[in-house]
């Protein structure tokens, strides 16, 4: 199964693009949603976990995902991938200036495990139409 797209018309943030200058680009269109309680019957079809075993498993798992990322860890989860946290901050001229009232929320990254890159690698796509709205809006 492809992963539909269709095409948006914006800005043109190319490098010397005129002011009024447009490109079309591509937006994914979702094909529907899995619940949490859909993922959780699947994951229990496919083992001896019931049902309610995921969900207890997959809610200690935001817990402590939350707990190690705020102590600075990173946290594996082995083929899923792994989580971390990063900063960014205002600038100083000097060492001295600096202090933590300057650091940004920090953001979550999530870098995914092998069987995830690889389904981004074999994702093919199927365009199914241009989004008029923002296409005639020239």
């Amino acid at each position: 199964m492809a992963l539909q797209y269709t095409l948006v018309q914006g800005k043109d943030m190319s490098e010397g693009a005129a002011e009024d200058a447009k490109l079309y680009y591509a937006r994914a269109v979702s094909s529907g949603e899995m619940t949490f309680e859909e993922l959780c019957e699947d994951i229990a079809e496919t083992c001896t976990l019931t049902s309610a075993d995921v969900k207890a498993v997959l809610d200690r798992m935001a817990w402590i995902i939350s707990k190690n990322l705020k102590a600075g860890r990173i946290v594996q989860m082995g083929e899923l991938g792994n989580f971390r946290l990063t900063v960014g901050s205002r600038g100083t001229i000097t060492k001295e200036e600096f202090n933590a009232s300057m650091i940004k929320k920090p953001k979550v990254v999530f870098h995914p495990g092998k069987r995830i890159q690889e389904a981004r690698a074999e994702t093919s796509f199927e365009r199914i139409g241009v989004e008029e709205e923002e296409a005639g809006a020239a």
